[in-house]
């Protein structure tokens, strides 16, 4: 067989056509091929099989949306968390420098004594069941087979889920009996934080509520000492003022009218008066919101379920209700029972020790299992 310089330069010329053609041939990027694929699979879920209802065809057409808001959601976690702490410690710091010299040199020693021991008791209970909160993991199903009993697979993450166990989009994993996702602790809410989320909202209401009330009178002041001396800056630039702080009583006693001369208005003293407005408007209004959850949340222990179980419970008791049938909770062990086995109580001490006192015990059983339709009786002598 003979060499031919024209045929290999016709071959070199072929190969470098075919390499020159794979080069131009655009691959698009890995995360959209994977989006690419993820859309077909959500349009071939629509005609799968004759089970396909209403139910499914609304999961699959709006979930882009409910995955762009969990990762939103999930990505703005850290955020609400560092919101959480900011505007705790800023709280803290007008207590300590502000309100603190004001209490020691205004109140009586048994009111001292008092609002020095209840409000770090408080801040005390708020940080350590926040940290308790953010740290505990919520509780998770194991994933290799064992004996548990179970009531179902998650279509997710294709594990037995045991009873009162939902998934959560957010965190992508089953949790054990799961109330919600809470932003504002960038964690979920389940068997083993819930009693720590709990404690956490009524430590916190109880505490902007404190601060709101014992703050009222000196919100006031500072309000009107505010909008005193800005009427006396506007009448010292010539600025027409009307005599409307005479009747609501922002002169001060014995001064009728703005051309008395008045003590120095120092930039100390309007910072302090704006951090007494701002802590005010702060607590009370999270202490209203706040309140007002802790309250529903207090509602939900007393009946013996979850924020997710409450909804389930209302669709089957209408359901039930169209068929004549009363429907019952299958978890609902009598009010006292429910806040024992919630709190940890297993002794008449564990009520100040375990419920007064911080205290990291874990809740009773594991989350696995739960004992449906019990009698109503004392489950824990106390």
């Amino acid at each position: 067989m003979r060499w031919c310089p024209s045929s290999a330069l016709h071959l070199l010329r072929f190969v470098r056509l075919r390499s020159c053609t794979r080069r131009a041939k655009i691959t698009p990027p890995l995360w959209i091929r994977k989006i690419w694929a993820y859309m077909k699979l959500l349009v071939n879920s629509l005609y799968f099989n004759f089970l396909t209802d209403s139910d499914v065809v609304f999961d699959s057409v709006f979930e882009p949306l409910f995955f762009t808001v969990d990762y939103v959601t999930r990505w703005f976690g850290s955020v609400f968390v560092s919101l959480v702490v900011i505007l705790t410690s800023s709280i803290l710091v007008i207590a300590y420098l502000v309100l603190l010299p004001l209490v020691l040199n205004t109140y009586s020693p048994p009111w001292i004594a008092w609002h020095i021991c209840y409000g770090h008791w408080n801040l005390v209970m708020i940080v350590f069941h926040y940290y308790k909160a953010t740290k505990t993991s919520p509780g998770y199903p194991p994933t290799e087979k064992n004996d548990s009993p179970f009531v179902s697979v998650c279509k997710k993450c294709i594990i037995p889920k045991p009873a009162r166990t939902h998934h959560c989009g957010i965190c992508n994993r089953c949790i054990l009996k799961m109330d919600h996702h809470c932003p504002w602790l960038n964690n979920c809410v389940g068997h083993l934080n819930h009693r720590y989320f709990f404690s956490f909202c009524v430590s916190l209401a109880l505490g902007c509520i404190y601060c709101s009330i014992s703050g009222r009178n000196l919100f006031l002041e500072a309000y009107s000492a505010i909008e005193r001396f800005k009427h006396l800056d506007a009448e010292k630039q010539g600025v027409p003022v009307t005599g409307m702080g005479i009747l609501i009583g922002l002169l001060p006693p014995g001064q009728t009218n703005y051309q008395t001369p008045a003590p120095p208005y120092t930039f100390k003293d309007k910072m302090i008066h704006k951090s007494i407005i701002y802590m005010w408007v702060l607590t009370s209004t999270v202490g209203v919101a706040l309140g007002a959850l802790t309250m529903w949340h207090a509602v939900l222990i007393s009946r013996g379920e979850t924020s997710i179980e409450r909804h389930i419970n209302s669709k089957e008791t209408k359901r039930m209700a169209r068929r004549g049938r009363v429907y019952r909770n299958p978890f609902d062990y009598g009010r006292l029972n429910n806040w024992k086995l919630f709190l940890g109580v297993e002794k008449r001490s564990h009520w100040v020790t375990r419920v007064l006192l911080p205290s990291a015990h874990a809740p009773l059983g594991d989350g696995l299992t739960w004992e449906a339709f019990p009698l109503k009786k004392d489950l824990i002598p106390v």
